[in-house]
C-alpha cells in the first residue's frame, strides 16, 4: 500500500550520497584505534552471587585518569565523525534559521501585571518582563538571563516566581548542571538584587502571603533527595527548618493551592503520597497533614472557597475526584465529584473558582475535561487528530473563566489557545512560528497498533513526509522512554524536520511503563514486569519492519536516561533489529546503582525498579541490566552521551558501558562516547546550543545512511 507516490527525486538522492558517504564514515574508525579502557577487576558480591566489574574505577570524577579518558573517547569520537563536519554545519544553520530569534511567550495575566518571556536576535537566554494593566503599556525588564549567563559555559534559570504584592521576585540558578541552584531576589521597584542568597537548594520554592517568607526545598548533600522543606525570612540570615522527610524511599515538595490560601507539602515515593497544608497567610504556624500516608495509595490536593478536592486512586486505578469542606477534612466527609472509570485515566486537576478542569487520557489520547462547580454541567475539549498532544496550560490566575491549553502535534506546531469557558469559544493566542518553507500539509501523521507478547496492543505515532512509499527502504527512528509512568506524548520539533525532508520516518513506540494507556499501563512496565518495556519496544519494531514502513539496515532507535536503559536492555536481546542506536544519559548500570544507596536518588526508585537487597528483585533486575548483559555478539551502530555533572545519571555509567561493548562486541560497528564537560542531564542550557547535540545525532544517523547534505 502506497503512503502517497513516491517522489523520485529524493530516492536518486538518497542512493547518490549513500555511496558516496557510507564507506568514509565507517571506513573511519578503521584508520584510528579507539580508546581502550584500562581493566582494574573489582568484585561485587551479594545474594552468593559474584560479579566482577572491570571499570568501577571510573566512579572517582577527580581521577586524572578518568577525565583522560574521557578526553580521549571525544577525541576518537571527533575525528570519527570528521566526515560528518559539513552535514553538521550545514543542519545547525537549518535548524537555527526555523527558529525566529526575537520571540516573545503569551503574556499571562497574575494581578495587575502581565507577564512573560522574551528572547531577543543572536542571544541564548530569556529576558523576563512584565506590562501592568494593558498589553501596550511600557515594558518593565525584570530579569536578564544573558547577563549573568555571559560568566558560564552553563547557566539555568528556573522558577521566576514574583511576590504575591509583585515586589520582590526570586528566581534560581544554576550554572554547572549538577540540578544544586542558588535563589536569588530582586528588588522589583528599583531592579537591584538584594543581598538574600540561598545556596545549594531546589530550583522549587514558594512565597507565603506576608509577601516576606519564602519556604523551600533542600536535598541532600550526598544523594541530592529532596528530603528537607525550609522557610527564609527576607533580611535575617537564619533560616528555619520547617518539615524534614525521614524516610529514605520519599521525596518531599513545596506548593502552593491555585487559590493562593494555602501551602502545601508535599511527600511522594513511586505508589503513595502524602500532604500537609498552612493558610498562607501564616507562615510562622504548623503544616497539618491532610491525610496520612498509606501503601500504594496517591492522593493530590488543591482549594476553591470553602473546600478540598482530592485526586485519589483508592479503589481507583485511574483515580477519582472527591472533595470535602475545609473545615472537615476527615476521610468519612470525602464526596465522590468524578467516580472512576477504567477506561479514563485522570492526570492533572486545576481548581478554579467557578470550574475544575480535568486533563485526562483515554485510549492513548489526550481530553480536557471541565465541570461547573455550581451546576456540575461538563464541557469536553475534544481534538481531531489522528494522534496528538494537549495539555493545561499556564493559569496563575483563580478568579477566571478563561482556561488557557496548550496543543500540538507530529505536524502541528506547538500552540497556546484561550477557551472561553461561558461562550465555549477557543481563541488561538500564539502558534510556535516556524521559519522557511515550512508547511504541516507536506507532511502526514499515523497512529497504528503493534501486537505485544501477550496481546496488548501497543500504539505508535508516526510523521513522515507525504510521498513516502512503503516499500521497506525507508530509514526510521524509533523513540521511546517507558518509565515512571510518564507519558510520552507526540510532540511538534521543528528540528526534526531535518530528518523528515531527508526522507526519515520518526516514530514514538508508547510502551508500557509510560501511563499513555491508563495507569495499569504503568504497573505492567515496572518492577518485575520491567521486561514489558523491552518486549513491547522490540514488538513495535518488529511491525514497523513487518508494514515496510523500514528494513533492519535502516532502522535507528534513540532513548534518553530510562529510555537509555531501553536501548541498552533491547540492544542486547535483539542486537540484530537496529542498525544504529543512541542512547542519551543511558541509565545502564542497573544493579551496582540500585545498591549504592550513596548515589542521589536511589533510595527513591526502588518502587520503580526494585530494591536489589531483596534478592527476588536482585535476579529480575539483574536478568536486563545493561551493563551486566553485555555479551560476544554483534552489536550495532552506537553513540552514547553523557554529562560529567549529570545528577541523575552518574557519567560513569555510560562511560563503564561503552568501556565494556568496546571490549565484548564481535563487530567492526561504529561505537562512539561523547561526553559534555560543562553540563549534566539536561544538556546544554542555551536554546542554540542545545541544538548542537541534537545535530550530533541526526548527523550521526544520517551518516549510517549515507546521506551527507
Amino acid at each position: 500500500m502506497l503512503l502517497d507516490h513516491i517522489e523520485i527525486p529524493n530516492v536518486i538522492h538518497f542512493v547518490f550520497f549513500s555511496l558516496a558517504l557510507f564507506p568514509l564514515f565507517v571506513s573511519a574508525t578503521q584508520k584510528i584505534k579507539p580508546p581502550r579502557a584500562e581493566k582494574k577487576p573489582h568484585k561485587h558480591k551479594i545474594h552468593g552471587h559474584e560479579r566482577i566489574d572491570n571499570y568501577y574505577w571510573m566512579r572517582d570524577r577527580e581521577n586524572p585518569q578518568v577525565l583522560d579518558y574521557l578526553h580521549k573517547e571525544n577525541e576518537y569520537a571527533e575525528t570519527v565523525l570528521a566526515p560528518l563536519k559539513g552535514l553538521r554545519r550545514k543542519l545547525f544553520q537549518e535548524m537555527k534559521l526555523r527558529i525566529k530569534e526575537d520571540e516573545t511567550t503569551v503574556p499571562y495575566k497574575l494581578g495587575p501585571y502581565n507577564y512573560y518571556t522574551r528572547y531577543e536576535e543572536g542571544r541564548e537566554y530569556p529576558i523576563y518582563c512584565r506590562k501592568k494593566g494593558s498589553l501596550r503599556a511600557k515594558e518593565q525588564l525584570l530579569l536578564d538571563v544573558n547577563i549573568p549567563a555571559e560568566h558560564h559555559r552553563y547557566y539555568k534559570v528556573m522558577n521566576f516566581n514574583v511576590s504575591p504584592d509583585h515586589k520582590t521576585a526570586a528566581f534560581a540558578a544554576d550554572s554547572v548542571g549538577r540540578r544544586l541552584y542558588t535563589i536569588y531576589f530582586i528588588d522589583l521597584q528599583t531592579g537591584r538584587f538584594l543581598k538574600d542568597k540561598i545556596d545549594k537548594v531546589s530550583p522549587f520554592f514558594e512565597w507565603a502571603n506576608d509577601n516576606k517568607t519564602l519556604f523551600y526545598m533542600k536535598q541532600n548533600p550526598q544523594t541530592l533527595r529532596f528530603e528537607k522543606i525550609f522557610k527564609h525570612e527576607l533580611g535575617v540570615k537564619k533560616n528555619t527548618l520547617v518539615y524534614f522527610e525521614s524516610d529514605e524511599t520519599f521525596i518531599t515538595k513545596i506548593y502552593k493551592t491555585r487559590s493562593q490560601k494555602y501551602l502545601l507539602i508535599g511527600s511522594f515515593s513511586t505508589l503513595a503520597s502524602e500532604f500537609r497544608y498552612l493558610d498562607a497567610n501564616s507562615p510562622d504556624g504548623d503544616f497539618k497533614v491532610f491525610y496520612p500516608r498509606k501503601a500504594e495509595h496517591e492522593y493530590y490536593i488543591d482549594h476553591g472557597g470553602d473546600t478540598f478536592f482530592i485526586l485519589t486512586n483508592d479503589g481507583a486505578v485511574n483515580f477519582k475526584l472527591k472533595k470535602t469542606p475545609v473545615d472537615k477534612i476527615d476521610r468519612k466527609n470525602w464526596k465522590e465529584v468524578v467516580p472512576q472509570n477504567k477506561n479514563i485515566f485522570i492526570q492533572r486537576m486545576a481548581v478554579f473558582q467557578n470550574h475544575i478542569v480535568l486533563q485526562e487520557k483515554k485510549n492513548g489520547l489526550t481530553s480536557i475535561r471541565i465541570i461547573n462547580r455550581s451546576d456540575k454541567k461538563q464541557t469536553y475539549l475534544d481534538f481531531t487528530e489522528e494522534t496528538y498532544t494537549a495539555y493545561i496550560g499556564t493559569n496563575p490566575e483563580y478568579k477566571t473563566d478563561i482556561l488557557r491549553f496548550g496543543y500540538e502535534s507530529l505536524t502541528f506546531p506547538r500552540s497556546v489557545y484561550d477557551y472561553h469557558i461561558n461562550t465555549k469559544t477557543k481563541v488561538l493566542k500564539k502558534s510556535q512560528p516556524v521559519l522557511g518553507d515550512f508547511d504541516p500539509q507536506n507532511y502526514r501523521s499515523k497512529r497504528i497498533f503493534a501486537r505485544a507478547r501477550d496481546g496488548a496492543g501497543i500504539p505508535i505515532s508516526m510523521v513522515f513526509k507525504k510521498g513516502l512509499e512503503r516499500d521497506g527502504k525507508n530509514p526510521l527512528l524509533l523513540h521511546a522512554y517507558g518509565s515512571y509512568g510518564h507519558s510520552e506524548d507526540p510532540f511538534f520539533s521543528s528540528a526534526r524536520l531535518s530528518l523528515l525532508d531527508r526522507g526519515f520516518i520518526f516514530a514514538i513506540a508508547h510502551i508500557r511503563g509510560g501511563s499513555e494507556m491508563g495507569r495499569q499501563w504503568y504497573e505492567q512496565g515496572r518492577q518485575l514486569k520491567k521486561k514489558n518495556s523491552f518486549t513491547d519496544f522490540i514488538a513495535c519494531a518488529e511491525l514497523l519492519i513487518q508494514k515496510k514502513y523500514t528494513a533492519k539496515e535502516h532502522l535507528y532507535a534513540i532513548g534518553g536516561s530510562a529510555g537509555g536503559l531501553l536501548m541498552g536492555a533491547v540492544i542486547n536481546m535483539r542486537p540484530d533489529l537496529f542498525h544504529g542506536v543512541i542512547a542519551e544519559v543511558p541509565f545502564v548500570d542497573v544493579i551496582t546503582t540500585m545498591l549504592d544507596s550513596s548515589i542521589p536518588l536511589t533510595t527513591y526508585e526502588y518502587n520503580e525498579w526494585g530494591n536489589p537487597n531483596n534478592k527476588e528483585y536482585y535476579d529480575y533486575m539483574l536478568s536486563y541490566s545493561p551493563y551486566d548483559n553485555v555479551g560476544k555478539k554483534d552489536y550495532p551502530h552506537l553513540l552514547v552521551t553523557t554529562g560529567l555533572h549529570d545528577s541523575q545519571v552518574q557519567y560513569w555509567e555510560p562511560a563503564k558501558w561503552a568501556a565494556r561493548l568496546r571490549d565484548m562486541k564481535t563487530n567492526d560497528t561504529v561505537l562512539l562516547l561523547k561526553t559534555d564537560f560543562q553540563a549534566g542531564h539536561s544538556g546544554a542550557s542555551g536554546r542554540f546550543e542545545s541544538l548542537k547535540e541534537t545535530v550530533l545525532n541526526y548527523a550521526f544517523i544520517l551518516g549510517l545512511e549515507g546521506i551527507q547534505k
